[in-house]
Parts: structure tokens; sequence; C-alpha cells
């Protein structure tokens, strides 16, 4: 899947696909056309950079509640030929997702479209886990036939059945099923249940792929094996190197840390890291430079692990290191560093904003920082970085920050921020949020009385309401 294609920030669809609370709030002051087609926009074409971890689903589904949107457009992408086409999920889970707060939320059409997606769709195991969490028995029984239909009655279609029944996300469909008194559905789920259980219980007693002997070298040929096979297991191999090493092993270990091949160095350097071992900061700092981009990746990935005063010392004096270290000292100092190290981190944070953008993953750990030091200064940066990035989750991180470094985020960002995506963006501007602006006291038992809204967000609204709110 390509990146996706993020409008400006200044734009209705830039704050949809950003999740920000004002594309909410644009969006119900805009022309209703306008908006839907925006918001279709968003649900049709994902714009998260990682879906697995920022979230749009239940935004994107109150939207179009607010706007009475209609299912047209995500009807003609779901039902099109492309569907079978190009199968990978990415393409309609985040459509499936909304359709499922929405059904949720008493939309009957979208309930129909998660039915009929079922029965016909290419990612139907998607839609059915939706259906799984809001559909009735009655509703779930109709498509155990449609379902069983995908895989036909012969050996290969049988391991199929049984390979997905192991692996359903909800059972709930398959337990209903297996209750079904017809042969060619409840025995038949039945028997691709009891195949999956014992596919399983197989795979634990006989794991494959290589295994460790009991000795350092062992070991180490074993991470290097696995690492010329394509695989990295560099942290595995280290906790086996800390079961099998003794004392006398320590010349061994070290030397291979300073220059043994790719998989058995990456080992040693994770094994010394948590041993904190004298010597280590110094292969550290000579491995980072390695040209063998595992090595160098797996060195500065030990030097993050480490969490004593040494580390963080020697991260006062790498901070200014062009390269991968010299970023993760500044993760370092932002997150383990005392007030004296402020200058540093804000040092950090602006020129990685300036070299790299507001979206660079090395922002996560300085902008926490930022906040941990209460650095007060850093607040402009920090608002920059919370209108452009296209990641709701750092856009979080951000609104975390600001609320321990900027006087102004009561009254300003924490009342958008009662409208985001993210659960715990919200969970913090119920905390912030200043009440006397007029939305936020109808928004906050809005949150409250929402049964879809997280209980952590919730219990915050709450504490601002007070006991007798539901009653007001």
């Amino acid at each position: 899947m390509f990146d996706p294609v993020i409008a400006p920030s200044g734009t209705l669809l830039g704050l949809l696909q950003r999740g920000r609370g004002d594309g909410t709030l644009h969006a119900l002051a805009a022309p209703r056309a306008q908006a839907l087609a925006a918001l279709d926009h968003c649900v049709l074409h994902d714009p998260r950079h990682d879906w697995q971890v920022e979230n749009r689903s239940l935004y994107y589904a109150r939207l179009y509640l607010d706007i009475h949107g209609g299912l047209d457009a995500v009807e003609d992408h779901l039902f099109r030929a492309e569907d079978h086409l190009d199968t990978d999920e990415a393409r309609t889970g985040l459509a499936l997702a909304v359709l499922g707060h929405l059904a949720a939320y008493g939309r009957r059409d979208a309930l129909d479209l998660l039915r009929r997606y079922t029965a016909t769709g290419a990612n139907w195991a998607w839609a059915l886990d939706e259906l799984a969490l809001r559909d009735d028995d009655t509703g779930l029984r109709a498509l155990a036939g449609p379902v069983l239909a995908r895989f036909p009655a012969t050996p290969d279609g049988d391991a199929d059945l049984a390979s997905t029944v192991r692996d359903a996300f909800e059972p709930r469909p398959w337990r209903l099923w297996a209750d079904d008194p017809r042969p060619a559905v409840g025995a038949r789920i039945r028997a691709a249940g009891e195949q999956g259980s014992f596919d399983r219980w197989q795979r634990q007693m006989r794991p494959s792929g290589p295994r460790p002997g009991w000795s350092v070298q062992a070991v180490f040929d074993w991470a290097q094996d696995s690492l010329e096979r394509g695989t990295e297991i560099h942290l595995p191999a280290a906790r086996c190197l800390t079961a099998v090493a003794g004392p006398g092993d320590r010349p061994r270990i070290v030397e291979a840390a300073r220059g043994g091949p790719g998989g058995a160095r990456s080992t040693a350097l994770h094994y010394l890291a948590e041993a904190r071992d004298p010597a280590v900061l110094d292969l550290i700092e000579a491995a980072a430079a390695d040209p063998h981009r595992t090595v160098a990746d797996a060195a500065v990935a030990a030097f993050e692990r480490m969490c004593g005063d040494e580390a963080v010392d020697r991260a006062r004096g790498w901070i200014h290191r062009p390269d991968a270290l010299g970023a993760s000292a500044a993760g370092v100092l932002a997150c383990r560093g005392g007030t004296a190290d402020t200058p540093l981190v804000l040092g950090a944070l602006r020129e990685t904003v300036r070299a790299q953008g507001p979206d660079t993953t090395r922002l996560w750990s300085l902008v926490d920082g930022a906040g941990r030091l209460g650095i007060g200064c850093a607040a402009p940066v920090l608002r920059h970085i919370y209108r452009e990035t296209a990641s709701s989750q750092l856009r979080g991180r951000a609104a975390h920050a600001l609320a321990a470094t900027d006087p102004s985020f009561p009254a300003g960002f924490a009342v958008e921020c009662l409208w985001d995506c993210e659960e715990t963006t919200r969970e913090i501007a119920a905390r912030h949020a200043e009440t006397g602006d007029v939305r936020v006291a109808d928004r906050l038992r809005r949150l409250a009385a929402d049964p879809a809204e997280e209980a952590e967000v919730q219990t915050a609204v709450r504490s601002r309401m007070g006991p007798d709110a539901a009653a007001r």
C-alpha cells in the first residue's frame, strides 16, 4: 500500500485526514455536501500511515451521524469489481470499521451493508468480526451458509476452514454455527474447530526452525544462522546468552561485540548492555559506525535499552552526533535526563523538526521529554507539531506536552481535542479543557453518555462534571 497523500492542515480534508477535533467542528460548519465529500474521501482512502496504532473509525462514524451522512459512496466502494482484484484488507478495513460503529449506534443501513459484504466481499472476515460485536444471533446464523460456501468440501477446503476457525479474531459467530443442527453447518464447524486445536497443539509440541545449543558459541551460531536466513533474533539470543554464559565467558562475548559476524555481534551488544558491562558503551559507539546496517541498528537499539546513569552521561556527549546514535542520545536525555539537560532536549527538538519535518518518529520521545521536563519555551514548536503532523499518535503526545508547558492549552487546543480521534487525546482534553467555552460542557455531557466512548475518557469527564452530571 502506498503512503497516503495528506492535504494541507488548513483545509477541511486535511483536518479530517489527521483526525483533528477541528475537523469535526469545521465539517459541522461547512455545507453538508462538502463535508460529506471530504468525509467519504477519508473513509474510502485510509489516511493513516499505521492503521494498527492510529484510530479513525469512531471519529468518522460520529461525524456521519452528526451530518446525517448517507452511505452510498461507501456501498459503491465495497461492492465494486475492484474488491475481488485488490484483496488487501487495507482497501476496505476502515470503511468496515466505520460501518461497525454506525451499526452499534443503530444505523440499520450500516448493519445491512456489513451483512451483504460478509456474504459476498473479499474482506469478509473483517466484516464478520464487526458483526460479531453488533449483530443479533438471528442475523449471524443467516450468514452461516454464505460463509461456509467459501470453503469447498474438499481436503484443501476443510484445511482452510480449520485455519480460519482457529485464527478467528471474534469467535462468537463460529460458536453459534457450531450449534447448528444441520450436518453441513454445525458438524462441519465442530470438526474444523477440533482440527484447528490439534494443529495448534502440534505447533507447540514441534516448533519449527533452528534452536540454540547450550553454550555461548552455540547461541552465537544460532543468531548468525537466523540472520543469514533473513530473521533478526538478537534479543531472544541475548536472553539465551544470559542463561548459558558464565563469568569466564566475558572475554569471548566482548570480542564478539568488538568484531564478530553480524548476528553474533548484535547479540553480544544486547547482552552486554543488559548486563551494564563497563565496556559496552565504547563497543556501542564503535558498532554504531559499522557499515553493516544490522550491526549499527543493533548498537543503537542496545543503547536505548540501557537505563543506568552511565548511559545518560554518555548521551550528553553523543547528542550532537549527526547519526542515528545522536538521535538516540537525544531520546535518552528526553526520557531520562534531568532539568540540566533542558537546553539539549530543546535544541534536539527544534533541529529534528527543522531537518525532518513534523512526522518523523524521532519526535515522539522528544515531545514526551519536553512535557516531562516542563520546557515552557518549547510550546511554539509543540503547537507546530500539533497542527501539522499527520500522525494522530504524535499529535496526542504533543497535546500531553502542551498541557504541561503551555498556559493557553486549556482555552485553546484542549477544546478541539474533545473531538479528537484518539481516546488518550480526548482524555487529556477532558481533564484540562476550559469550561468557560460554551461548547465544552455540552461535549463533556455527550462523551459521558456515549456508550461507544472509552471508560478512561468517561472517568476523566465525570471527574470534571461531578456525580450528578447525568441528571443536569
